[in-house]
Order: structure tokens, then sequence, then C-alpha cells
């Protein structure tokens, strides 16, 4: 027995073995900044693996309750984060598939009697073996209408949470201030909800390196001087209403690649590659975030 529990273990090289690390690494490529989170991550990542180790060596402990929240608010990479952890999971064994299934409230909730259970139940089936992220998922508890059908969607998600937790993870998303009430008016979901996760705004600097990222990906990039300007762009465009982070920087480049096509096709005589790739400072300033005072909306 002695000889057994000193015998070695290579953790390092089951870790390797699962491919962890590769993953841990691409979600460093794919999401700029969120340290906190990719802490977190590692973490229950190393968790899983020593509870796998432990279950080949011969010790007890059961799988542990993974269901999350993860608040924060839009575009900061909460359903990227959510599919890694899907593959992640079914890597170590905690899931079967790793799927990711998304829904919101409409997905879920009936309009009439008797059609809130099959809706739920059939979402969950789909997600089974795999990861359920629900978006927004305070809109599930609407205490001011006494004919709301999300109570009932809320308790069958509270039985499957707690009688299959090893065949299905559950996360449910949205901003903080109203997960915290929507966990204070359902005792029940807040005790079946091990690991909070909060997203941050992400900085100006971050933003930048995530719009280089969109462009390269894409094979654009700034010009000397756009790249000045579109820092400015999103100086002024955070304290805009509606900013989405990520989000606002995708939808912002896509316009801005709308205004680089029509000057080209606009501009006399051949064009050249560079001329193909390159957003340009008058691309940028076009957008109705310079302008004195912006229409509301995602404004480009």
């Amino acid at each position: 027995m002695d000889t057994l529990e000193h015998a070695p273990i290579d953790l390092v090289g089951a870790h390797r073995d699962a491919g962890i690390q590769e993953m841990l690494d691409q979600l460093d490529r794919e999401l700029v900044g969120l340290a906190p989170v990719k802490t977190r991550i590692r973490e229950i990542a190393a968790l899983l693996l020593v509870d796998e180790v432990r279950r080949k060596a011969g010790l007890s402990g059961g799988k542990p309750s993974l269901h999350m929240c993860f608040t924060g608010p839009p575009g900061t990479g909460k359903t990227t984060v959510a599919q890694r952890m899907g593959e992640i999971l079914h890597r170590l064994g905690h899931v079967r598939k790793g799927h990711l299934v998304t829904v919101t409230r409409d997905d879920l909730v009936g309009q009439y009697i008797g059609h809130t259970a099959p809706k739920t139940k059939e979402v969950l089936k789909r997600a089974m073996g795999g990861v359920l992220f629900i978006d927004e998922a305070y809109y599930l508890y609407r205490p001011e209408n006494e004919r709301d059908y999300g109570q009932e969607a809320i308790e069958i998600l509270l039985q499957v949470m707690e009688n299959q937790r090893d065949d299905i993870v559950v996360i449910l998303a949205g901003y903080k201030d109203r997960m915290d009430s929507f966990f204070r008016s359902n005792a029940g979901m807040s005790s079946r909800i091990a690991h909070h996760v909060d997203f941050p705004d992400y900085t100006v600097d971050e933003l930048m390196a995530i719009a280089g990222l969109m462009l390269k990906d894409r094979d654009y990039r700034f010009a000397p001087a756009a790249d000045a300007a579109f820092r400015e762009y999103l100086e002024r465009r955070i304290g805009q209403p509606h900013f989405a982070n990520a989000r606002s920087v995708r939808n912002a480049l896509d316009r801005m690649r709308l205004r680089h096509a029509n000057r080209l096709f606009a501009a006399p005589g051949p064009l050249t590659r560079r001329d193909l790739m390159e957003i340009a400072e008058a691309d940028i300033r076009a957008s109705r975030v310079f302008a004195a005072k912006p229409e509301a909306g995602d404004t480009a």
C-alpha cells in the first residue's frame, strides 16, 4: 500500500496528452486580455485533470459540479470562452461530446400552458453531453407577470442541473447586476452555480489589438495615419450608447471596409495590392462618430 501511495504520477504528461495546453494557447490567441477569465479557465482545467488522474489511481471523489455564470458586458468573449470550455471538458472526460448549444429565453419559455416543458426539454436534449449557454438568463424570471412561464423552465433546468450534472454543464450569462438580482430571487439556481466568472470591458489598447487581429485575419491593415484615427474613433465610441466591445469593433471594421471598397471603386486608374489591403484614414473619419452630434445606435 505504501509503495502504491509513493508511485510517481506524471501530471505534466497527462496535461500534455490531453491537449489542454494547446487549447489554452488557442484561447490566448483568440482572445485579447481577459487575464482573470483565462486564469479561472486554467484552474478549472487543472481541477478536472487532477480528478481524472485520481480516478485512474483508484481514488474516489466524484465529478465536481461545473455549472457556471459568466457576467459582463456584451462583446467580451463569453460565448467563445464557453465554446472552448466545452472542448476542454470533453478532452478531460467530463462530458461526452463537448458541443455548445446557445439559447435565450425565447428558446426555453412557451407562450401558453403546456408549451414551456417540451421546449425546455428539447433544448436540454440537444445540449446533453455538452454545454448549454443561456444568454441574458435573468429574462427567464419575470415576477411582475403572474402568467409568465419562465419559472417552469427554471424548475426543469434545476432538476437537470442537479441530477445530470455529470453529462451537461449549464452556463448562465448576462450583465452582472441583473444576474445578481436573478440569483437573489432564485436561491435554487444560485446554489447550483459553482463558478462565477466576470468578463471586464476591454481597454482601448486591447480593442486596438483586437482590431489588428480582425484585420489580419481578413488580409487588411491600417494605413499609417489610419491607426491613430481608429484609436480616436474608439475613444469616442466607448462613451456612446450601445457600445459592445469586440462586437462593436467588428461592426466598425465592416463599415470601414464598405467605405474602403466604395473609395477604390470610384478611384481612377489601376489598383495595387497595397490599395486592396489598406484601410485609409478617410475610411475611418467618415464615421458618424466624428460628427458633432452622432446618431444613436451602434454607430460606425
